[in-house]
């Protein structure tokens, strides 16, 4: 068995020399496709990641809104009025729309923040205590996000991004416990963002921004009685087109706008986005997979060429193995090795390029693009899909020009 594979192996190097043109370009046809599938796929998901990771750090399916003009005249009351959303409105809405897990107020403002002779203008924002976690805010080592006492007790402590850290203290310093002057007003730092990816805002990073505790923030900027904006959160990412009907339906009630009016309230869904990016990114990926398996296909194309030409060539081989008592059987199977031969070696090196193609990148020589295109990796479903329709080429493209040498007639074979 072995003595006969090697003839195969050594059949199948002599069939190629008298075939090099040809067989350099159907086997790099193989090759490209499987590199085509592989990397496109590789870095389709790699940027797909870093997408959606960016859109996450601003916070994951939440939705933000404040107070507009109405549109729509209501019940007697004509339409452009300016709708001023309370602070007490974040009970209301918890109130009435039990599948909500938290809604906060948010008022900001750009002020002065003083470290030494180190001064910035920063914006700074007053929020509840369960804001951190829905917004990813979390702490460093050593430090904690705002909580309840510190909101009870209008206490003045405030937590910082990770880029305001480095440009107050230094980069990399230890700010917990140290004070900060926040125009002239002293405030101690609780606690220092990790750092985190986001390519989306709505008031700028939250790296280079600082937080401290809604009833802080009401006590020291007097003279504002209407919030902002609201950030708030479904138990359930599928009750969010739910709880958004009911924050209209409620509101409307308190301010007397028509519930349909949707201009009465800005709103930002950020699950409409996730969702938008999530099958972006699919019919990205599926378009490129269709396309690296055309070129998978013309490769194959090419090897049924290759192996019609070898069997032609080899006709009177044929006849006189079959004379011999060669079984059609083990003609077509030596076609088929042959064959997959062909691809194999096209496949190994398809999947070798792809590999180091992706080494390369994931290094940390490539570091500074990783923000912007991700980490390209080699997802086993793709690999797997892809040699299971490297074989299905392969057993295409051989099995016609086999079984043409599997019933080859051994008498007209050899007068040929």
């Amino acid at each position: 068995m072995i003595a006969y594979f090697f003839q195969l192996i050594g059949q199948f190097v002599q069939d190629m020399r008298r075939q090099k043109l040809r067989t350099f370009f159907t086997v790099f046809g193989i090759t490209w496709g499987t590199v085509a599938v592989i990397l496109l796929l590789g870095f389709g998901q790699g940027l797909e990641k870093e997408v959606m990771k960016g859109m996450r750090g601003m916070g994951s399916n939440i939705v933000i809104f404040g107070g507009r003009r109405t549109t729509k005249a209501f019940r007697g009351l004509g339409k452009g009025r300016w709708i001023g959303l309370r602070e007490d409105d974040a009970n209301l809405l918890r109130e009435r729309i039990p599948y909500m897990d938290f809604i906060s107020p948010e008022n900001n403002r750009q002020v002065h923040l003083t470290r030494g002779r180190n001064k910035r203008m920063v914006n700074v924002a007053g929020i509840y205590p369960g804001y951190g976690p829905v917004r990813n805010l979390w702490p460093a080592a050593g430090g904690r996000f705002l909580n309840e006492p510190d909101s009870k007790m209008k206490r003045r402590v405030v937590f910082i991004g990770d880029e305001l850290r480095d440009q107050l203290f230094g980069e990399g310093s230890d700010a917990v416990g140290k004070i900060i002057l926040m125009n002239s007003i002293p405030f101690k730092v609780v606690g220092v963002m990790i750092e985190k990816t986001q390519n989306s805002a709505y008031m700028g990073r939250d790296r280079g921004s600082a937080f401290i505790p809604f009833s802080t923030y009401s006590e020291i900027f007097s003279g504002r009685i209407y919030v902002n904006r609201f950030i708030c959160r479904a138990k359930r990412a599928v009750d969010t087109p739910r709880m958004r009907k009911e924050i209209y339906s409620v509101l409307g009630r308190k301010y007397k706008f028509d519930p349909t009016d949707e201009q009465a309230l800005w709103m930002w869904d950020t699950t409409e986005g996730q969702q938008f990016f999530f099958y972006f990114f699919l019919g990205f990926q599926i378009f490129m997979g269709i396309g690296g398996l055309l070129t998978l296909l013309v490769g194959g194309i090419g090897v049924a060429n290759i192996m019609y030409v070898v069997v032609r060539e080899r006709r009177k081989e044929i006849g006189i193995k079959t004379a011999l008592g060669a079984t059609p059987n083990t003609i077509l199977l030596q076609f088929m090795t042959e064959t997959f031969f062909i691809v194999a070696i096209g496949a190994v090196s398809g999947f070798a390029i792809s590999y180091g193609v992706v080494s390369i990148v994931q290094s940390p020589l490539f570091e500074n693009i990783h923000e912007y295109v991700g980490k390209p990796e080699i997802n086993p479903l793709v690999a797997s899909c892809a040699l299971i329709t490297l074989g299905l080429v392969g057993f295409a493209a051989g099995w016609a020009p086999a079984r043409r040498a599997a019933s080859t007639d051994p008498v007209q074979a050899l007068e040929f």
